[in-house]
């Protein structure tokens, strides 16, 4: 094998051919970026000698409206462009670069998430809440990626499952979080851009919550899977998709929850199942839990859509105030909602809060700064899940 690539290197020389500026054959470059410092602030490198300007975008950096903003980087003799940040909190970021107004992505971090159709960089900046979102050394458990079969989509469809370290072993029976993602998202978002796996390990490892099983939907009831994960093969992905919003999901639910109490050691009982989501898997979230109002003892509403989307008419979103009378008269342990104080959807969930108010319905509400990002609903997830199952 040495002696093939040493070949190949050679003949590359040998007829001139210049290659391998930042990713080499044998290891890529030596340049570090991002470097997050002791002191939590973060160097970012990139090398484009023949660039004109080079710019760094990320998500803590304030943007306005939906443009993002970015930030200048600065050139030296040798063609490498740098940019040092403030002292960041502790969290998880995402970022890219802008070379000469081309977006790219950081050739020297191998470290990716997808959003719906955005690749980003990312790293995590410690000491604090980031701590949760990173694999320590602490019991792990598996997470598998599932088929189901759904009768009422007509087809087969994946789902990830999260189990806790020693489910494999034992004879217990676990409780059991189903956890939605948002528009645009899939079975694999909360495991990707939500570190749910980091952060359940981490919680039931120093004692803040219980060990549990948590089940990750594809809430987009025309597909199989993730993109590039189903019989469709690979192609780009688009946020919106048909029915992600008119009441199939919510109708074909007790599909998973028929499938998971078949295959998995679980409580099969409302005080063991909680449902949670974020933007339009809480939206999911709130109107399963209404439509099946003594299925859940517990309840998460993650920066919540309230209303259908147009002109969606289904029997999952008639008489809405029966049916949060029907949950409070059937009992529940937990209703907890979570929005940023500059999300778009924070008159929306001020409007559902004052509903809950007029009905009597009990809530625990939590405002943060900030808007609708994961920033947000990984901290949502981290405070809701040691509140489970008491």
């Amino acid at each position: 094998m040495k002696k093939s690539i040493f070949i190949l290197v050679s003949c590359l020389m040998l007829f001139g051919v210049k290659t391998f500026s930042q990713q080499a054959l044998w290891g890529g470059s030596d340049i570090v970026s991002p470097e997050v410092h002791a002191d939590n602030t973060v160097t970012f490198r990139v090398l484009a000698p023949d660039a004109k300007d080079v710019r760094l975008t990320g998500d803590w950096i304030p943007s306005e409206d939906w443009t993002p903003a970015t930030v200048e980087m600065k050139k030296d003799e040798k063609g490498l462009w740098t940019y040092t940040t403030e002292v960041m909190p502790s969290d998880l970021y995402s970022y890219s670069f802008f070379i000469d107004g081309l977006r790219s992505n950081d050739a020297n971090n191998v470290f990716l998430n997808r959003d719906v159709s955005t690749i980003s960089n990312i790293f995590i900046v410690g000491n604090g809440v980031g701590d949760l979102y990173k694999v320590n050394k602490v019991p792990h458990g598996s997470v598998t990626r599932r088929w189901y079969d759904s009768p009422g989509n007509d087809m087969t469809r994946r789902i990830t499952i999260y189990t806790p370290r020693g489910y494999e072993t034992s004879k217990e029976k676990y409780p059991v979080l189903y956890l939605l993602h948002g528009m645009g998202g899939d079975e694999e978002a909360w495991m990707a851009l939500g570190r749910a796996s980091q952060i359940l390990d981490n919680l039931i490892a120093q004692g803040k919550a219980k060990p549990m099983i948590v089940v990750m939907t594809n809430g987009n009831v025309v597909q199989e899977a993730a993109p590039g994960e189903s019989s469709l093969g690979f192609y780009k992905p688009i946020s919106r998709l048909p029915h992600t919003m008119d009441g199939k999901m919510e109708e074909t639910f007790p599909d998973v929850i028929k499938f998971v109490e078949s295959n998995y050691r679980v409580q099969a009982d409302k005080s063991g199942r909680a449902i949670a989501g974020l933007s339009m898997g809480g939206f999911h979230s709130l109107h399963i839990s209404h439509y099946y109002p003594d299925t859940f003892d517990y309840i998460g509403l993650f920066s919540p859509a309230i209303d259908p989307i147009g002109d969606a008419s289904s029997p999952v979103y008639d008489d809405a105030e029966d049916a949060i009378r029907t949950q409070m008269k059937n009992g529940y342990k937990l209703y907890w909602i979570g929005i940023g104080k500059t999300d778009f959807l924070y008159k929306d969930v001020e409007r559902y809060r004052g509903q809950l108010d007029g009905l009597g319905m009990k809530y625990i509400y939590h405002e943060s700064e900030g808007g609708h990002t994961w920033s947000n609903w990984r901290n949502y997830l981290t405070d809701f899940v040691p509140q489970l199952f008491k």
